[in-house]
């Protein structure tokens, strides 16, 4: 049974929600006259918003899970250019008071937003992804171990790397991406230490397009090409597109972050050139707090993905990287160390 607190909205809520939203970003919820007035996950988009083929999309993938197997009404709310945490306070505020449970925030930005949100809503269940640092009865803050699925990416770099010269992009200069390039790195020169890694970091902080920037990552790739760079993983968020980009233009290999790059459709013209992905499964961590939500045992406090759990790992969608039996076995390798403790994988 749903809490009576997710089904007290009345149907003029459902009619007022795109005014409700329009001050503090759109959304692509779907509403009629014959909702019941149950709903259910909303979750707003971090800076590239819906389409990045990567982090946002992946969240989105778990609301449509959500949606699907509960059959309730949901809400998907992007950014807006040059936004406080204010605004994005009111967005989860507006999705809160209109009777949205469990409400979202896709990205470390959210985090002043989230707390500030559940202290005014303690009867609704907040999430927020790839932040530990709001601590609430009523939050569950869902994060990765990111580092340990880098490693195994810095595995398959130095195994296929002939130049022995490989690149790492990053979308901003935070904790949060040295977790990525730590562990690549690491994973480069524990499998091969000749291999040089070239790293490099789009912008300072988020607002300066670090995450949303195709162009960036586009050039910073080309650099580390022009340096004999022959793998590139990035961990870009939406300008992750342009290192691809570069990489395919340049008939070298990429490495994915976030979703299983090969598969996405936006990127299916430079699949080929996709070594593979280093995934962490946001569309299952979103989609499990909904379900926790909807059990009437909603999660709260750290919830962490981890190669253990199976919510980080690499994809095999490229036949080129899955049929690799030596590649294969060195992964399958470093992954059961990492597993049993016997690598400890760097996260700075």
């Amino acid at each position: 049974m749903r809490r009576i607190s997710r089904i007290t909205v009345a149907g003029a809520a459902t009619a007022s929600l795109a005014l409700a939203l329009s001050a503090c970003g759109g959304t692509s919820s779907e509403s009629s006259s014959e909702s019941k007035g149950d709903k259910g996950l909303a979750i707003a988009y971090d800076v590239g918003g819906k389409g990045d083929q990567s982090f946002n999309d992946a969240a989105y993938a778990g609301l449509e899970k959500a949606k699907k197997e509960f059959g309730y009404e949901t809400a998907d709310v992007e950014p807006t250019e040059g936004e406080t945490d204010a605004d994005k306070q009111q967005r989860l505020e507006s999705l809160a008071k209109q009777g949205y449970n469990p409400v979202v925030g896709v990205g470390y930005a959210y985090a002043s937003a989230v707390k500030g949100a559940a202290e005014k809503f303690p009867d609704t269940t907040f999430g927020i992804v790839d932040d530990s640092t709001v601590e609430a009865d009523n939050v569950a803050d869902l994060v990765f171990s990111e580092e340990e699925a880098s490693y195994l990416a810095g595995v398959a770099a130095a195994k296929s790397t002939e130049s022995n010269v490989v690149g790492f992009v990053g979308g901003v200069d935070i904790p949060l991406i040295h977790k990525f390039q730590a562990g690549f790195a690491q994973g480069v020169k524990d499998t091969n230490p000749k291999v040089k890694v070239l790293s490099q970091y789009l912008t300072q902080t988020a607002e300066e397009g670090g995450f949303s920037s195709p162009d960036k990552g586009k050039s910073a790739a080309e650099g580390q090409i022009e340096k004999k760079a022959d793998v590139v993983y990035a961990a870009a968020g939406l300008s992750g597109q342009g290192v691809i980009q570069a990489a395919a233009a340049n008939e070298v290999w990429a490495i994915g972050v976030d979703s299983d790059q090969y598969q996405q459709e936006a990127l299916a013209k430079y699949k080929d050139s996709i070594l593979t992905s280093a995934m962490k499964d946001v569309a299952k961590a979103v989609y499990n707090l909904a379900k926790s939500v909807e059990d009437g045992k909603p999660e709260t406090g750290i919830v962490r993905g981890d190669l253990k759990s199976g919510e980080v790992s690499l994809s095999n969608s490229n036949p080129k990287f899955a049929d690799n039996a030596e590649l294969q076995e060195a992964i399958e390798t470093a992954k059961k160390k990492i597993i049993d403790g016997e690598i400890k994988v760097k996260s700075s």
